[in-house]
């Protein structure tokens, strides 16, 4: 599916019927890698209607002449969202830099949204400034890695966890979703995030976001060497309805290493947003 907007041509898929849920991925990803991690617990939960777009300049979705920066990109998705959802209320979720956005579509569309869901998400916009994990293996196999090649090395990147089914599961993702979603991504999406002028908005977001009152969850990994955790803790009293998840062995590729734990998570988040929607 298809939706035109001044600075971008978005390009999104839907799944479903029932009160929307919107989400965005993460920087250079696309809408292929947050249906992969949320259709396998939202196909089996009737009544929402899921709603996946490709970021401007990400996936299939086209930025057009003059987009150059988050406020730009902000400004995209607002316009979706009044196109594709033009009246009623929905959930919005969002991964890493898709999280990082969610929290400013949370600030200019606050009435609207029923319950938010950040998944490690983006807090800081320049990377210098965030407070970081060092990355060490959680369980270490030399042997294992080295029997790797160097290519495939290159591609899993850090691994957390040195055992042969995580190890394979990581590869499947990385092959499918993740290696393709970074080629796709458009100069650019790239020139943006390599700038934390202009991957930062231009408004002071912290203060913005403050006081979302409607159920919430946010969800970071102890390990996650890429957002950390710990600033995620600074905007916990900005949504007094939040459930708040430091996940031990998790990176920030996570759920990849504890999938259920995920469909627990938002299990107890759909039902927050329906007791507070009854």
């Amino acid at each position: 599916m298809q939706c035109e907007t001044d600075q971008a041509t978005i390009e999104y898929d839907e799944h479903g019927e029932g009160q929307p849920i919107l989400f965005l991925h993460g920087w250079t990803m696309d809408r292929r890698v947050e249906a992969g991690t949320y259709e396998k617990v939202f196909a089996k939960l009737p009544g929402w209607r899921r709603i996946y777009p490709d970021l401007p300049g990400m996936g299939r979705s086209v930025a057009k002449a003059g987009l150059a920066n988050q406020d730009d990109v902000l400004d995209v998705l607002l316009a979706f969202i009044d196109r594709v959802l033009p009246s009623g209320r929905f959930l919005l979720a969002g991964t890493s830099g898709g999280g990082y956005l969610a929290r400013a579509i949370g600030a200019h569309r606050r009435p609207r949204i029923a319950g938010l869901l950040l998944r490690v998400p983006g807090i800081i916009a320049d990377a210098a400034r965030r407070t970081v994990p060092s990355f060490h293996p959680l369980v270490r196999n030399d042997a294992l890695m080295a029997s790797l090649d160097a290519k495939e090395r290159v591609v899993l990147g850090n691994v957390l966890v040195q055992k042969p089914d995580y190890i394979a599961a990581l590869s499947k993702r990385r092959h499918a979703l993740v290696q393709p979603a970074i080629e796709a991504t458009a100069p650019i999406a790239l020139q943006i995030r390599a700038d934390p002028k202009r991957y930062a908005f231009s408004f002071d977001l912290a203060e913005r976001e403050k006081t979302f009152e409607e159920p919430t969850l946010i969800i970071t990994g102890r390990q996650d060497a890429v957002v950390g955790y710990r600033d995620a803790w600074t905007i916990l009293e900005s949504y007094p309805r939040a459930t708040f998840a430091v996940i031990d062995r998790a990176d920030h590729g996570w759920p990849l290493e504890t999938p259920d734990l995920l469909a627990a998570l938002i299990d107890d988040w759909l039902a927050r947003v329906a007791e507070r929607s009854g």
